[in-house]
């Protein structure tokens, strides 16, 4: 069994920067595509921002292109969104995720591990 915790959160302001980062347990982290997500209450879970299990190919939301950044260590596990200049739509409770396949997915049913999700307000 895999598990992901998310650290990092916290209430931020316009235009303020955070990283999160998201540890893996286990022994397959370096053959798993992994992902961020983030939900508002009332709304569906949706894609941030996915890279490839070496860290070769990532992908982004479109609002989030050129502010956000994904990257991951393999060596220890873990996988980064480094989030600069964020704005009060980047709100919301964030979900690292994982899946064993080489490609990265935008729907949240192709992901098998979920972390538990920290929050991130962004105050105006």
């Amino acid at each position: 069994q895999v598990q992901l915790v998310e650290s990092g959160g916290g209430l931020v302001q316009t235009g303020d920067s955070l990283r999160l980062s998201c540890t893996a347990s286990g022994s397959t982290f370096a053959t798993a595509s992994m992902g961020w997500f983030r939900q508002v209450a009332g709304k569906e879970r949706e894609f941030v921002a996915g890279i490839s299990p070496r860290g070769v190919s990532t992908d982004y939301r479109e609002s989030v292109k050129g502010r956000f950044a994904i990257s991951r260590d393999n060596a220890k596990n873990t996988v980064y969104l480094q989030m600069n200049s964020l704005k009060p739509e980047d709100t919301g409770t964030y979900y690292c995720t994982g899946r064993n396949f080489l490609a990265v997915m935008k729907r949240p049913t192709s992901y098998a591990y979920w972390g538990q999700g920290t929050q991130v307000p962004v105050s105006s």
